[in-house]
């Protein structure tokens, strides 16, 4: 059986990543296309080949064929379209960060579960084996008890763009702090004993730089810095992974949501070891992981608690920068 798609928004996410993902994917068919100007449904219809195509979000959400719904709206949006999708009876796939907070996040896994349909985080990388390798190495004690943590993601500086206003959910900890503190979480079974953060804020009020440390309870400490900061149109980006253990350290510079060939570095015994993980790509896997929740049962690879427990600490690191 194949889960039949619906995307909801013309967004370049969609077109650059999860619309090729759903076209890859196992057990899934690229079904509708709905977004609010009828010029670029029907462009985004005849590029990916869309069977159906929507002038309007509801229409495409009335229709009864669609069984999954992938979103990709901006951040302020999240909530009600996906409350919609979910009350339509639709499986939910939703671009990070699902919420605005935490109790915004509670309140659409409430509906999902009410509704009797999945509602699922969109982090493709956690989806990657990239992730699996690296939790697996840390599981076989290779770099002893994890002590730390740091991992960092910064972007180009944006002249124009949706990020750059706060009423839409806009900002650096939004849009990359995200990242960083699922990465965190992922890697660390633990609560925060607390959160220290600070931001320079740039003239539309959004965070354009940030950074934050974190305690966790069993003693593991933890820092991201995030940055919309390189010169405007330069595409230029660092992402930086770096976990220091009792007995050695991990290092990557694998960008967040790359396919490919992707390597690590592991230092421990005065050795070190290169770690190659093949790795398809991001948006297919998490595509197909939430077909195969649909039709065969499994459980939803980010979890409701998951993602809960990451909105509370980003409202904890808003708290901290004063957002």
């Amino acid at each position: 059986m194949t889960v039949k798609w619906g995307v909801l928004g013309t967004a370049n996410i969609a077109r650059g990543c999860t619309i090729p993902g759903i076209q890859k994917a196992e057990q899934c068919e690229l079904y509708a296309i709905a977004g609010r100007e009828e010029e670029k449904v029907l462009k985004f219809q005849k590029e990916f080949g869309f069977k159906k195509a929507y002038v309007g979000y509801e229409e495409l959400l009335k229709d009864a064929d669609v069984q999954a719904v992938y979103i990709p709206l901006p951040n302020h949006l999240h909530k009600e379209w996906v409350i919609k999708a979910l009350k339509a009876g639709k499986h939910v796939l939703c671009e990070k960060p699902l919420a605005l907070n935490a109790k915004e996040a509670e309140e659409m896994f409430a509906a999902a579960k009410e509704n009797h349909v999945i509602l699922m985080e969109a982090y493709a990388y956690l989806h990657s084996p990239y992730i699996a390798s690296l939790k697996q190495d840390i599981a076989s004690g290779i770099i002893g008890e994890v002590d730390y943590i740091e991992t960092a993601f910064l972007t180009q500086g944006y002249k124009e763009d949706i990020r750059l206003h706060k009423e839409m959910g806009g900002g650096a900890v939004y849009d990359l702090g995200c990242y960083c503190t699922t990465m965190i979480l992922s890697l660390t079974d633990s609560e925060p004993e607390y959160v220290k953060a600070n931001a320079e804020f740039g003239p539309t009020g959004v965070d354009v730089f940030a950074g934050a440390l974190i305690k966790f309870q069993n003693g593991v400490r933890a820092a991201f810095n995030v940055g919309m900061l390189f010169p405007a149109g330069s595409n230029d980006r660092m992402d930086r992974l770096y976990i220091h253990g009792s007995k050695g350290t991990i290092r990557s510079e694998v960008e967040y949501n790359e396919a490919g060939e992707l390597r690590y570095r592991i230092t421990a015994d005065g050795k070190m070891i290169e770690r190659i993980v093949n790795a398809e790509q991001n948006y297919a896997l998490e595509t197909a992981q939430l077909a195969r929740c649909i039709e065969n049962g499994e459980t939803p690879h980010i979890t409701p608690a998951f993602s809960i427990k990451n909105a509370q600490l980003l409202d904890q690191v808003f708290e901290q920068i004063g957002y």
